[in-house]
């Protein structure tokens, strides 16, 4: 390890270890590597495994000082800079706008320097940006670096004033064992993977299936994950006795997501702006499905149209358009050709601009050169 790699150790903030296992999230940890990891609310709370940052200890001893003095002895600014100076941290890199402005005042006092990673509905949802409005405009100036996923997310950081300078645009990657995937292109599958939540609108997915499987009843839908509107959109295949047809497999791993996309034909993703904003950064779903050689059937959609090229590597239909989706579904299952050739067109698309080794490496970059 060089002199600058040990002058500049980063530690990693996201704002719950439920989160950890997201593909994005998970890679920069292991691959950047993070020197530490801190998690448990905007304002991080733990750091590694479960261990506290104010100690229960200097707890007790602040809700006694605080009832005897009326002011605790331990502040949560000086427990956290005591960490990070013990691990010898000089950037924080925050997973989430709202991250980046809980930790801009502890930054600022104690002058780390801050890198901001925005995913998603951080920079679309309404509410988000109405009232984090002028709290973004300073964590601009004061951030090192504002990296976003998508052009879309970028032109949106531009119209919140942050400086063109600041802004680094990095797209995910896969995770590399779905370029070993060999579809064969012969299955009747479609294969769904994402939260049940309304900016993936998977009952738009399962709308488009349905008008296909009138047409073409030996056709079969698999959506894996779970969400808000899992149990509305198994109703709505209950009540059109699609049973048969569709499968919810649940929460999934990446190993079986990667046996579920060599045993389908295509990738179906039907994502829209939610009616409070929120809407996608560029989804790893749709990175992963191109590395695994599949057609993708999506929507023009915040960074989809970025990494999915129209009728090169897959279909892109308007948002809410299920006929036209229905279309696209329709004209990868009669055509194996053109599925095959748009397979092997995203994958290489992904091989030559959006490989995770490209993602991390960009990060690096970005990090050092601050």
């Amino acid at each position: 390890m060089g002199k600058q790699e040990i002058n500049k150790k980063i530690a990693i903030c996201f704002p719950n270890k439920d989160a950890s296992p997201e593909t994005f999230i998970q890679a920069q940890i292991d691959l950047l590597p993070a020197d530490l990891v801190l998690y448990g609310g905007w304002l991080p709370k733990f750091y590694n495994d479960n261990i506290i940052i104010t100690s229960r200890l200097n707890q007790r001893l602040n809700r006694l000082s605080t009832l005897i003095f009326r002011k605790p002895v331990f502040s949560y600014n000086y427990e956290l800079n005591k960490l990070l100076k013990k691990n010898n941290i000089s950037t924080i890199l925050a997973q989430f706008g709202p991250s980046g402005v809980a930790l801009l005042p502890f930054c600022k006092k104690y002058n780390y320097k801050l890198i901001v990673h925005f995913h998603g509905f951080d920079a679309s949802v309404y509410e988000i940006l109405e009232s984090n409005k002028d709290k973004y405009l300073e964590m601009f100036f004061f951030a090192k670096k504002i990296i976003v996923v998508s052009n879309i997310m970028k032109r949106t950081m531009i119209d919140l004033c942050c400086p063109t300078n600041k802004i680094a645009l990095i797209p995910y990657g896969p995770n590399d064992i779905f370029f070993e995937n060999q579809p064969t292109y012969e299955s009747n599958t479609f294969f769904s993977i994402g939260r049940f939540v309304n900016k993936k609108a998977p009952y738009l997915t399962l709308i488009a299936f349905y008008e296909l499987q009138k047409e073409f009843p030996m056709v079969k839908l698999r959506m894996a994950g779970t969400g808000e509107l899992l149990n509305a959109c198994k109703n709505m295949a209950k009540a059109w006795s699609i049973e048969d047809n569709v499968e919810f497999l649940g929460v999934i791993k990446p190993e079986q997501t990667k046996i579920e996309m060599e045993n389908a034909l295509a990738f179906v993703q039907h994502s829209v702006i939610a009616d409070n904003g929120d809407s996608e950064g560029t989804p790893v779903a749709v990175l992963e499905a191109q590395a695994a050689a599949l057609p993708v059937i999506s929507t023009y959609h915040a960074g989809i149209p970025d990494v999915v090229i129209n009728g090169v590597s897959g279909i892109l239909v308007n948002e809410t358009d299920v006929f036209d989706m229905k279309a696209a579904m329709k004209k990868v299952f009669l055509d194996r050709d053109l599925a095959k050739k748009m397979g092997n067109n995203g994958r290489k698309r992904i091989e030559e601009n959006f490989t995770m080794t490209k993602y991390i490496q960009k990060l690096r970059n970005c990090i050092y050169e601050i």
